[in-house]
């Protein structure tokens, strides 16, 4: 299927966001770079993005069998809204840099991971995507947790459109993965223990007379509410603990401070912060570090703290979700890199 790509124009520079970093550093698990173009699906269209020095182009693909009578420059809008929500465009990052060095500084002598990784931000992911990804990230790598989302949104997603001989499905809502025999199909694709988590968290959203207050709605409100109650709402569900609620409360729910901690993170703490504290996590260890990188970086402390894991991890040329379209003739032959970066949750 062939479909015309009219590519748009936003002015955004790579101290900004870099997109080849922000979204392969552990947030999201959905964007595939084919050939050097990003790509990713809501529900109702594929967004295409090219970085370049000073801009980034992006463009769209609508729902196939959408009515063709929406004005373009509607669509054009809501893409645009879509991108600066998404990416948090209202936060200027260059500035939040600067008080990061000036900070970092006074730790270390040599060169800071902020003037060695630019454009790392925090991304304002949809709740109920981020939820069920991160249930994925359970004991989990980054390769791993892509092929799941890839699985769901395959096997239970809602068809969208093709882009470059790829098939684009939107992410399944908790409908769909309350269905009958959904928890069996999960171990089938090799979800293991994380698809009853899945299947269970899906049925307390579907289950409104046993679960009132466990709705979509109110967790999209989660936004509005501060942190503490975020947080205790993510902890009814199943498969989730407190490092998970972190990530969604960071990544999806606006709570800018959080600093979800893991392996990675407590190790940055010890080794290049100094922090003196009990050699085994525990919940006040985990608290202890939070509160220390937020006494360092501020009110935006949880994404500071994604630039730091992000130097830890060193090589982001781990080829997830790479994808390279060699076209001929007669077929279309997709080639997908097979290395991958351990990331454990």
């Amino acid at each position: 299927m062939t479909v015309d790509i009219m590519w748009k124009k936003l002015p955004i520079k790579p101290i900004e966001v870099s997109l080849n970093k922000v979204l392969r550093c552990g947030q999201t698990f959905r964007w595939k770079n084919v050939n050097n173009t990003w790509s990713f699906t809501t529900q109702d269209r594929i967004v295409l993005l090219k970085q370049f020095e000073d801009h980034i182009q992006y463009s769209w693909i609508m729902l196939e069998g959408q009515p063709k009578d929406v004005p373009h420059s509607q669509l054009e809008k809501e893409t645009t809204s879509f991108i600066e929500d998404y990416f948090n465009l209202e936060v200027n990052l260059e500035s939040l840099y600067k008080n990061w060095i000036k900070a970092d500084l006074l730790y270390k002598k040599k060169k800071t991971p902020f003037q060695k990784f630019p454009g790392i931000r925090i991304l304002r992911q949809d709740p109920w995507e981020t939820l069920i990804s991160f249930i994925c990230s359970s004991n989990n790598n980054v390769k791993r947790i892509s092929k799941m989302c890839d699985s769901l949104v395959n096997e239970f997603g809602e068809y969208i459109n093709e882009y470059e001989g790829i098939k684009y499905y939107s992410f399944p809502n908790f409908q769909s993965l309350a269905k009958p025999g959904v928890e069996s199909k999960l171990r089938d694709l090799g979800f293991g223990y994380r698809a009853k988590y899945i299947y269970q968290t899906a049925l307390k959203f579907l289950d409104n007379e046993k679960y009132p207050d466990i709705t979509i709605e109110k967790l999209n409100d989660l936004r509005l509410q501060d942190y503490e109650t975020a947080h205790d709402f993510l902890l009814q569900l199943t498969g989730v603990g407190p490092k998970v609620a972190d990530c969604i409360c960071l990544m999806a729910l606006d709570k800018h401070d959080i600093v979800p901690i893991d392996t990675h993170v407590y190790q940055i703490a010890v080794r290049d912060y100094k922090f003196k504290g009990s050699k085994t996590m525990n919940k006040q260890v985990y608290h202890q570090i939070r509160v220390f990188f937020k006494e360092i970086f501020g009110p935006y402390a949880g994404w500071a703290q994604s630039v730091l894991f992000t130097s830890d991890l060193g090589d982001l040329n781990n080829g997830i979700n790479k994808v390279e379209v060699i076209k001929g003739e007669e077929e279309t032959i997709k080639v997908e890199n097979k290395r991958g970066i351990l990331r454990t949750l």
